[in-house]
């Protein structure tokens, strides 16, 4: 197996039929793969902490958080390689921490720090798969989740011995998290999730990527997966709610210090390469169509921040469907 080949594996991705021997390992460019994957996750991070904190006002679902994201080598297609290369001895460390938030503001928590215990819980003590587990970090996250909802603030003790304790703050009831591949965007209600591939991690423009990220937020925050439970998933009801949702992002965009005009701007960007087909025409309007829908809502956006400093979308959005509740 070829150097750069195995780097994309321990991301995504067959092993090949057998393992390389250590001295085929390139050490470096693994920890150079990774990185890669690490500087798009804290891109999203950032990102989406900025949108989910700004307009917890306004969200029907808000939940405590300290902005962290941690990893798992288990989650890796060669978890030992992938240790090796991060120079951990067990199989949890910091994958990001999201600028502005209390982890970030700690200081305690730089990328690839190994973690030993979240208050109790060893978290290297819970079963896994032997490759390409990601069930355990998903419990792993739920229970510093439960955590910081019981007891208002997280004691993280590091491999090192110390321990930082960590108060949260309220943000939208959003995860956001990046595939390490493919390049769809999509919420399911808890999680905004974006492949590695997706075109809008090469736009240098943070708010250009921010207006996709509010895209898929807006579903979140407006219970768009709940609704289509409910009602039925026709290519009628998504236009709707892909609608509804690209109306929202000017308001998500503003609320965070955002301009509210990367919405259209991201549109049409992404959309004339790639917003076409019939396929995508069926559950979407044309990204012209839905640029001028986000460009309606830009004079109501303004005139809200301009009088009272803040795009109050809960209680002057208007709704295009009654959500569940």
């Amino acid at each position: 197996m070829r150097k750069a080949a195995l780097a994309a594996t321990l991301l995504a991705g067959p092993l090949a039929a057998q393992a390389p021997q250590p001295a085929q390992i390139d050490y470096a460019a693994e920890r150079a793969a990774i990185a890669r994957f690490q500087d798009a996750d804290q891109r999203l991070q950032d990102v989406g902490w900025r949108l989910a904190r700004a307009n917890a006002p306004f969200c029907l679902s808000i939940v405590p958080s300290i902005g962290l994201q941690l990893q798992d080598m288990a989650s890796y297609g060669v978890p030992a390689i992938a240790r090796k290369a991060l120079g951990l001895t067990g199989d949890f460390a910091v994958q990001t921490a999201a600028r502005g938030s209390p982890a970030a503001l700690s200081g305690e928590f730089p990328r690839n720090r190994e973690i030993a215990r979240l208050v109790t819980l060893d978290p290297n003590t819970l079963p896994a798969a032997t490759r390409f587990e990601w069930k355990r970090l998903a419990k792993v996250h739920g229970h510093i989740g439960a955590m910081l909802t019981e007891h208002g603030d997280i004691a993280i003790t590091f491999a090192d011995g110390e321990t930082a304790r960590v108060q949260p703050v309220e943000v939208c009831a959003s995860r956001f998290e990046l595939m390490g591949d493919g390049d769809k965007a999509v919420a399911d209600g808890t999680r905004v999730v974006i492949g590695i591939g997706f075109p809008a991690f090469a736009y240098p423009e943070e708010e250009v990527f921010a207006a996709l990220v509010a895209h898929e937020l807006a579903h979140n925050a407006l219970g768009h997966d709940a609704w289509l439970d409910s009602k039925g998933r026709s290519d009628r009801n998504v236009r709707r709610i892909e609608r509804e949702a690209d109306r929202l992002v000017p308001w998500l965009l503003a609320n965070a210090g955002y301009d509210p005009a990367a919405g259209p701007r991201f549109m049409r960007r992404w959309g004339k390469a790639h917003d076409s087909g019939l396929k995508m025409r069926r559950k979407h309007e044309g990204w012209d169509e839905r640029a001028e829908h986000m460009e309606v809502e830009l004079a109501l956006v303004r005139d809200f921040m301009a009088r009272e400093g803040k795009a109050d979308w809960a209680t002057h959005f208007r709704r295009e469907i009654t959500p569940e509740r």
